[in-house]
């Protein structure tokens, strides 16, 4: 018995892009040729294998090939070079409710939809109950489906496709659907068929959720595999190169930052990111310690200085803010070059991408020297845990 649930070897899809498309069989004749176009390969030698009972994450681009790539496996799609297995029965969310009728009810609907997933009639009236109970839609099972609101269309489809049992279960993007209730439900189901020992495929945008939900993740840009291998290290990578910027933690600021402002009596001339053992770094795991090293120049005599920072979540909402005057401590100004440094022996933030904001002023905090808004991008990443939120706070947990 092979220990795979899916195995991808060299997998190539191929689309033809048209130009120019004959509208009319007229014209075809007429001009005597097709409508020119090009290849576009979608995919891209992909190679890669799925353990049986493993919760496999893909993420990427938009366009990047992660839907062509679901397609082939659930076999809607067929390759035109490598080959791929899969070892047991396959159920494919992707686009739920796309195979109803508008004009038979939801009960003719779930017969439908069964059978072309693959079920029986018996398997399909042994479960109608479960299906309609999950969709929450008991009283308007005999109503047109054409009558339901899109929320109710999608619910439907997902308790149908979840009800396949399937060995293997294909996951694209369905779950950033439908409300906060009924999401809850559909990771309850598929945190139920992991524990069963069921592979799953997962795709998405949420790559907390692929941190936290999968094993592994396979990062695909372009349809070209990019990286594979532990998801938090995956989405740790992806994150880096999806909101590049330009770090200065390695050298002095020479270059202006877009956002950056101030009267000039004082300069911050070099910002570094470290490891409490110096090493530079622009990614940090939860827990561990971070140092900021803030390199500044006097240009102009003043009496008071305040250093500060500020750090934001990609998302926009700040996450903390402190500066050496609300600390108690004074910066003496006698000298023409200094250096304040921040530790935090241990980040208690969770994973995601944070922007920080490094501010010197006076002691009024409202005339600022220079300051350089969200001038410099750090990553944290978890590793062995995977708790939900913005803060680390720590806790226990016994029996």
């Amino acid at each position: 018995m092979k220990d795979y649930a899916i195995k991808v070897d060299g997998l190539w899809k191929m689309f033809r892009l048209y130009h120019e498309k004959n509208q009319y069989l007229k014209a075809a004749i007429a001009k005597g040729r097709r409508g020119q176009y090009e290849d576009f390969w979608a995919l891209q030698d992909v190679t890669f294998e799925i353990p049986e009972g493993e919760a496999f994450g893909i993420i990427g681009s938009n366009g990047s090939g992660k839907s062509t790539l679901l397609k082939c496996l659930a076999g809607i799609l067929t390759p035109d070079r490598g080959q791929l297995v899969a070892n047991g029965k396959v159920a494919a969310l992707l686009e739920l409710g796309a195979g109803f009728h508008p004009d038979l009810s939801g009960r003719e609907n779930i017969a439908l939809n069964g059978a072309i997933l693959g079920m029986t009639r018996r398997e399909i009236e042994n479960k109608f109950d479960d299906i309609v109970g999950f969709a929450g839609l008991e009283q308007f099972i005999d109503t047109p489906v054409k009558n339901y609101s899109s929320g109710m269309v999608v619910r439907l489809g997902f308790a149908v496709a979840i009800n396949v049992e399937p060995e293997i279960l294909i996951i694209d993007e369905v779950l950033a659907v439908g409300d906060e209730e009924f999401q809850q439900r559909c990771f309850q189901k598929i945190e139920q068929f992991r524990r069963e020992g069921r592979t799953i495929v997962f795709v998405s945008h949420g790559l907390s959720q692929v941190s936290q939900f999968c094993h592994r993740a396979l990062w695909l840009e372009k349809g070209i595999v990019q990286t594979l291998g532990p998801a938090f290290e995956v989405v740790s990578e992806y994150t880096g190169a999806a909101h590049h910027v330009e770090h200065v933690e390695t050298s002095d600021i020479s270059d202006e930052p877009l956002d950056r402002w101030g009267t000039g009596e004082v300069r911050i001339t070099k910002v570094a990111l470290s490891s409490l053992d110096g090493r530079d770094a622009n990614t940090f795991e939860s827990g561990q310690p971070l140092k900021v090293r803030i390199e500044y120049e006097i240009n102009s005599p003043v009496a008071e200085l305040v250093v500060g920072l500020r750090i934001t979540h990609l998302h926009g909402f700040n996450v903390f803010g402190s500066n050496t005057k609300r600390r108690g401590l004074t910066i003496p100004t006698t000298s023409r070059k200094g250096v304040v440094n921040f530790v935090v022996d241990s980040l208690p933030i969770l994973e995601g991408t944070f922007d920080l904001t490094i501010d010197v002023s006076d002691n009024a905090e409202v005339n600022p020297y220079d300051h350089i808004e969200k001038g410099f991008r750090f990553n944290v990443v978890q590793n062995g845990t995977f708790d939900e939120g913005v803060t680390r706070i720590g806790g226990t947990w016994s029996i």
